[in-house]
């Protein structure tokens, strides 16, 4: 099978649609398929299979962008043409101006699309201090579908969550709810705790800095522990809200977190050192991260937040927490320090959980959609 992908955000792996398209390439090209793929991603330039358009341009806000740690592509016809010529099916990863610009291609030449949903309209809107408005939300998501998905013989959604939330705005569509997986590296493992860590529970968070992501009610939650002195709190991340959360951590005066991206081995190893795993976010479309730590049988505690896919993942009303409450949360970090035999329980019913998340099954599913793609045609 010949399978163009085409990724408007492809970068450094610090992001859930990077990790998710890289996954997807590696594991096509390791099946022996043929993948070409279309980005903005310039170190990706001269490598075979990649097809490198020029980054866009936003003007004064290109360092805003830069924080986000994503570089979004410009379409270039030539350069989609030569990619897109003789493919059996294209993917799109999210329906920004390049995915756009490819649904035009594959439309004109009668290859069949499909298409990943990776992206909320609140992803987009924080950025512009309107993720709480609802309408500027639903016309969002309107205009995805208009713009690509409507014109996808399948759409894979991560979660169940994320394709009603869709469907309930747009149309029905042929959609297949495939989980992204979580890669089999991610696994208990005995790891020598640091002497600096003696007589400290380590807490971690892993996500992009930003609104949505809502680290500021996880640093509040520390800040009213009873056990505040004694926790590390690692925030395992980038983005723009990084000084704005380094001023909160000052102004509440808990230990100084850390703060930083991680190579995948180095994650692996704090989070089986991590007393207790904690997910803030209000926005989620399937959070890689927390279903990498529970994988690791970390004790996840999740905002309840209806806008997140994460808080299906919650065993029980102990790993949860309401919403943007800081001292709901701060009890539940409490509650589950102070009885570590209940915890170790929690644990081995994660590493249950995690198994219906296992990474080659899912991109098994993954194939398996496109290649129906290709055998039932364009759509419409």
């Amino acid at each position: 099978m010949k399978v163009t992908i085409v990724c408007d955000v492809l970068g450094e792996e610090n992001n859930g649609t990077t990790i998710a398209a890289m996954n997807l390439i590696r594991t096509l090209q390791a099946k022996g398929h043929q993948v070409r793929v279309v980005s903005g991603d310039q170190s990706k330039r001269g490598l075979p299979g990649h097809y490198v358009v020029p980054p866009r341009s936003f003007g004064i806000f290109n360092g805003y962008v830069a924080k986000n740690g994503v570089s979004l592509a410009k379409p270039v016809r030539s350069i989609l043409e030569e990619a897109i010529d003789g493919a059996d099916v294209v993917h799109i990863l999210v329906p920004f101006s390049l995915g756009h610009a490819a649904v035009l291609l594959c439309r004109e030449k009668g290859i069949p699309i499909t298409a990943g949903f990776h992206c909320q309209a609140e992803n987009f809107t924080n950025h512009i201090f309107l993720m709480n408005a609802r309408l500027v939300n639903r016309l969002i998501y309107k205009y995805f579908y208009w713009r690509v998905y409507r014109y996808c013989t399948c759409i894979h959604y991560p979660t169940q969550f994320i394709c009603d939330v869709f469907e309930k705005v747009t149309h029905p569509t042929n959609h297949y709810v495939i989980s992204n997986g979580v890669n089999k590296v991610f696994a208990r493992r005995e790891v020598k705790r640091p002497p600096e860590l003696e007589g400290k529970y380590l807490i971690l968070s892993t996500g992009r800095y930003s609104r949505e992501k809502s680290q500021k009610v996880l640093i509040d939650a520390v800040a009213k522990s009873r056990h505040r002195d004694q926790i590390q709190l690692v925030l395992a991340g980038k983005g723009p809200q990084e000084n704005a959360l380094r001023k909160r951590v000052k102004k509440r005066g808990i230990r100084e977190p850390v703060f930083g991206f991680h190579t995948r081995e180095e994650l692996i190893g704090i989070i089986n050192l991590a007393d207790l795993y904690v997910h803030p976010a209000q926005i989620e479309i399937e959070a890689i991260a927390c279903l990498e730590a529970i994988a690791c049988g970390k004790v996840p505690v999740i905002a309840d937040s209806p806008r997140s896919a994460t808080r299906h993942f919650a065993l029980t009303e102990k790993n949860l927490f309401r919403c943007n409450d800081s001292s709901d949360l701060a009890n539940r970090i409490d509650y589950w320090l102070d009885h570590p035999e209940e915890r170790e329980e929690c644990s081995r019913a994660y590493l249950g959980y995690a198994r219906q998340f296992d990474f080659d099954n899912c991109m098994d599913a993954m194939e398996r959609m496109l290649l129906d793609a290709v055998k039932a045609g364009p759509h419409g």
